[in-house]
This record gives structure tokens, sequence and C-alpha cells, in this order.
């Protein structure tokens, strides 16, 4: 009998792997090609925002997940349920139409990350993959964790600064004190702006603002969602209001900021050593052209030697830049590979029915 037959007979998996192995005399059922129907592997959607902080050696957490776009659905839509950036949902669907995937189309959620080359504490803002992880104390007797969001930074020519810096000042409903620069940008282009923007719906600052040791730098939700996960701002850093909101409480005065810029980030899982290649940002890759030495400098902090890494496929995860924690060590599976074992999930996650928030940090389904 045919996989086919399977299909319309609705016969269980666990039957019907057993008369397949058997027929075809296969050695393991796990060579055989994933022919299964979307049902028999789909599961409740992975936590996307907080996760246990695995040990040091350690440096991927989350997995990747699966969805179908419904009609009503874009990519932005969808990104912003699952607490992803506008470009890295893109990045991670070459050739979906974002404004228009369509109905029953595949959509790859890239919701496993590859921790920043950088210590594990307070806040770090990698800037090329666009994301931030904070990394809190653990209370006493509880596991350390992380929690990390998408976020907007500083367009070409504003770009948001690197370095160290710490949380100076937090403030509820914030004023808008417009910088000059910004009111001469706005007025040259025949749209004056006030030198002072009460808190409401439309201050760009949101509900919340941090504001950073670096002059005139925040860290603040939005009032234009839409501008997350992209080069949207002036320098300053901003956040989904919702991620905001349930970060502003979490994050004491005083804790350390560290903002660096690493396009390619290496790390291990499970003995295999991982590549998370976003494409660097513009400036950068004027500068680079089609140089990959920063990618090598990052296999190179993490690789104990050379035949330690498949050179050729970690170039072509690079050159790719899908924003997807790929492994690189000889013999590791490609990513169709990986793709055809992660879980399926709807498009509207559970959290997502009543309202557009997502569960807050340490409830069960966010305690992975």
């Amino acid at each position: 009998m045919k996989p086919a037959t399977c299909f319309r007979l609705r016969c269980s998996w666990s039957a019907w792997s057993l008369v397949i192995c058997a027929c075809i005399n296969l050695s393991a059922c796990s060579s055989f090609p994933d022919w299964r129907p979307p049902w028999i592997h789909s599961q409740p959607p992975a936590p996307s925002d907080s996760f246990l902080l695995p040990p040091q050696g350690t440096d991927v957490v989350g997995r990747i997940q699966i969805t179908t776009a419904h009609q009503e659905d874009t990519l932005s839509d969808i990104a912003r349920r699952y607490d992803l950036g506008f470009e890295e949902i893109v990045a991670a669907n070459p050739g979906v139409d974002p404004w228009l995937p369509g109905e029953g189309t595949r959509v790859i959620l890239p919701t496993q990350f590859v921790l920043p080359d950088a210590p594990r504490e307070g806040l770090v803002l990698n800037l090329a993959a666009m994301r931030l992880y904070y990394f809190p104390a653990a209370d006493s007797g509880e596991p350390a964790r992380v929690i990390t969001h998408p976020i907007g930074i500083g367009r070409e020519g504003w770009r948001t600064p690197l370095g160290r810096s710490r949380i100076i000042e937090k403030t509820v409903q914030p004023t808008w004190t417009v910088p000059a620069s910004v009111r001469r940008e706005h007025a040259s282009k025949g749209d004056p702006l006030p030198a002072v923007v009460p808190p409401g719906p439309d201050n760009p600052l949101g509900a919340y603002a941090m504001r950073l040791s670096l002059p005139s730098y925040l860290i603040h939700g939005t009032n234009q969602p839409y501008g997350v996960g992209i080069r949207v701002s002036h320098g300053c850093v901003r956040l989904y209001p919702e991620d905001i909101a349930r970060l502003f409480p979490e994050v004491p005065l005083d804790t350390a900021v560290k903002i660096v810029n690493q396009p390619y980030v290496a790390g291990w899982l499970n003995g295999q050593l991982y590549l998370d290649a976003h494409p660097p940002l513009a400036e950068d890759a004027k500068r680079w052209g089609n140089s990959l030495k920063p990618m090598e400098q990052a296999l190179k902090a993490k690789a104990p030697g050379p035949d330690a890494v498949d050179r050729d496929k970690a170039r072509r995860v690079a050159q790719q830049a899908r924003g997807i924690p790929v492994p690189v060590s000889p013999g590791s599976a490609d990513l169709a590979a990986i793709l055809t074992t992660a879980p399926r999930v709807p498009s509207h996650p559970p959290w997502t029915q009543a309202d557009s928030h997502r569960p807050v940090y340490g409830e069960h389904a966010y305690r992975h």
C-alpha cells in the first residue's frame, strides 16, 4: 500500500511506520522522508521571548517553528504575534510576499537564536540582528534566564552608537523633547514638529522609556509598531508596546547596557557549532564588500580548530544571511533537513486569540 493510501484511510502514523519500514526493508525509520501530514507533528507554539539560560559552552536558545499564513495575514502580522522583527521574518522567508503571502503559504518563524558574543549580564543589543537580550539576575533558587525582543534601531546616517552604557532613568508616559537636529530635518521636508510632544497616542516614545547614559539615547516603546525590526529611528531603540511594557518593570536602574554589531554569531548546541548570519548593516556592507572576514572571526572565536567547521557550508550560510541558526560542523544537517522536523504551529497562537499580547514572563508556556 502506498503512503497516499494511508492519508486517505487516516491510518495511525505509528502503525503505518511499521508497515512502511517492513515493506522497504529500511534499517531505521528515521531515514524515510518526512511525508507525514502537518497534523502529525503539530505542537503548541514554543516561547519566542523568554528562555532558560543555557550553561556556558551552550549558546543557542529556542527552536525554529513553521506556520501557515491565512488570507488576511501579512508577514508583519505574524512577526508581531511571535515577537519577531519585520526584516527578521522577511529574511527567513525569501520569495514570500511580505504584504500578501497568501492563504496556505508556509512561513518559517526564526525563533531560535545564537546568543551574542558578549558577557551574559544586563542588556545586550545586537544591532545587526536588530535584537535585544536581557540577562536578569536570578532570584535565589530560580534558574537563570534570558529575555529577547526584536528592536528598531537608527537608520543609516543616524546610527545607534556602539559601546557600553547603563540605564540612568526610567519614565512612564514620557514627554518627548524633540532634538533640534530632528526638528531641522522634519522642517526641511515640510513636516515641522513641536519642541515638545506630550504623553499620549501621538508620542513616538510610546508609554515607557529608559534613558541611557549615552547622551540623548533611549530604549522606548512606540506608537508605530511596524517600525520594530527595521532601521527607522534617529538612533534610539524601540520595542513593540507589549514588549516594553513587560521589560520596563524588570530592568532596574543602573543596569549595564552593551551595544554590539555582530551580523555573524557562532555558538554551540549539542556538540555542534552553529552559525547565525544576518545581513550586515548597509554602511558595513559598503565597507566590507564581499569580504567574509567578520564571519571567519566569529567562527574562530568559537571553533577549537579548522577541522571543526565545514567552511563551504559556513560561507553559504553567511551569503544567504537568513537569520536562522544552522549547524556548520562537518557532516551536520543542512537547513532543508532541519525544516522538515520543525514543529508546525498556528499563525494565530493561543495568546493572540483574545488580544495581541503574549504571555508575561514566567508563565508556564514560557518556562522553556
